[in-house]
């Protein structure tokens, strides 16, 4: 995979001055100041890659789904360096649990000291794995009692379809699973960019296949949201 990521905007919006706006008015005021101090380390440290982490707005999404629905239990397949796992934990109650799953801790100890400032550590179980050993692992231990009440994918776009087979074993009806990146920098129309990198156009039938699978499966219902570069939020009901 190409690691520049720089020049490249994950917002969708065509506008940059209304993406300007909503950060300025509504984004960056009510941003924990962890999580900001957590974004610039990002910057700072990988800036090349920075574009990686889940962008601020798509974190208070985040945070309202899982307050509302009262979450006490979740799943997170890609975590880098733990913006939206940071997100989660905050939002989380103090008995709250999270599985985080990804396959380089290194990028994970970025973030681990923003994380433990924050107190919450305790509520993070970080497993170093491939996503797919990983939640093999979950469904042959997981107890019906014992599901998740949600889930955030965010790692490798060729696995995403198989991700999704798993999660709706270990996630509970009424549950939610958000795939993040499912408009893909805008390219799922089919007008790649020429100045992105291979891996994008690599990707993208990865997460046109997603799309197809999620629009026609009965044992979800969906809101495709344009936020960041897409996410989709599915509702286990069967």
């Amino acid at each position: 995979m190409a690691s520049d990521l720089s020049g490249i905007n994950k917002c969708l919006l065509q506008s940059e001055a209304l993406q300007k706006y909503i950060f300025e008015t509504n984004v960056y005021p009510r941003e924990h100041q962890l999580l900001k101090d957590l974004r610039d380390e990002t910057e700072t440290k990988i800036p090349s890659r920075a574009l990686m982490s889940v962008p601020p707005d798509e974190g208070q999404l985040l945070s309202i789904l899982l307050k509302v629905m009262n979450a006490k239990k979740t799943i997170e397949i890609g975590v880098f360096t733990g913006y939206s796992l940071l997100t989660t934990a905050l939002a989380l109650p103090k008995d709250g649990k999270i599985t985080a799953i990804d396959i380089d801790r290194s990028y994970y100890e970025i973030g681990l000291p923003f994380i433990q400032k924050a107190g919450v550590e305790h509520k993070i179980e970080f497993i170093e794995s491939e996503g797919l050993p990983a939640l093999d692992k979950l469904v042959e231990e997981v107890k019906e009692d014992d599901l998740f009440d949600f889930a955030f994918v965010d790692a490798d776009k060729t696995n995403y379809h198989n991700y999704h087979e798993r999660l709706l074993k270990l996630v509970k009806v009424n549950g939610l699973i958000l795939y993040d990146n499912t408009l893909w920098f805008g390219t799922v129309t089919g007008s790649p960019k020429p100045n992105y990198p291979d891996w994008i156009n690599y990707n993208l039938e990865s997460i046109i296949k997603l799309n197809k699978q999620l629009a026609t499966d009965p044992r979800v219902e969906l809101s495709q949201v344009c936020i960041g570069d897409g996410v989709t939020i599915c509702r286990r009901i069967a």
